[in-house]
């Protein structure tokens, strides 16, 4: 009798451990790297682009820095209102930069999610997150990604970091916001950038050409609910 309740008592341990690893393995980490500005590895990742493609006179640049054993991405550069004279392109004035992550092999789900948190250090500027997800929202011959973005405030000299609620994120094309009501599909997140514009922003930041300079460590999905 002692061997059959042994051998009850044993696979009742090995059900109870079995459900007790599913119910941990179903529960969603509390956050998840999405980049980390840790490694020179890191600058294969991202691409820039500015008004200088269209014919403004912004530029800016991408390096990862090591001081004192902490690597951290320093997106710096200068803002420009002005546009070459012998420009092609119909643009009346410049003023943005920005960094891209090149697409993911694949999506990123950020579904179990609901923030998107960035550890920063700038110069009183506003910047801009964005999310790109994959293209279901425009028309099927457009080629483009979905974007949504939202401001990001970056105090001067401090490091912060900015939570951003993924329901702060606004539907954008080229810059301006929607006029629909859409919903971010966030289980397939193609890309995300960060960019910065001469003027626009939160009132009280810092706008207007010249230098813009912000240091990046990482930028997160957190689950604060």
């Amino acid at each position: 009798m002692s061997r059959f309740r042994g051998l009850w008592q044993a696979s009742l341990n090995a059900t109870k451990k079995a459900l007790t690893w599913n119910v941990e393995d179903l529960i969603p980490p509390s956050e998840r790297y999405i980049f980390n500005f840790n490694s020179k590895e890191e600058l294969k990742r991202w691409h820039l682009y500015a008004d200088s493609e269209y014919g403004g006179l912004s530029s800016a640049s991408l390096e990862i820095t090591d001081a004192g054993n902490e690597f951290r991405g320093i997106f710096s550069g200068k803002l420009s209102l002005d546009v070459a004279e012998d420009s092609k392109w119909n643009i009346r004035r410049g003023g943005f930069c920005g960094m891209r992550s090149k697409k993911f092999d694949g999506f990123i789900d950020l579904d179990p999610f609901d923030t998107i948190a960035l550890k920063v250090k700038g110069d009183g500027r506003c910047y801009i997150s964005t999310i790109y997800t994959e293209n279901w929202v425009n028309s099927p011959g457009q080629q483009e990604d979905n974007s949504w973005q939202a401001f990001v405030f970056v105090p001067k000299d401090n490091w912060y970091i900015a939570k951003i609620p993924l329901v702060r994120y606004l539907p954008t094309w080229r810059g301006n916001v929607i006029d629909a009501e859409l919903e971010m599909n966030p289980s397939r997140v193609v890309g995300m950038s960060l960019s910065v514009n001469a003027e626009g922003g939160v009132p009280g930041a810092r706008t207007g050409p010249g230098d813009f300079r912000v240091e990046i460590d990482w930028i997160k999905a957190l689950r604060t609910q």
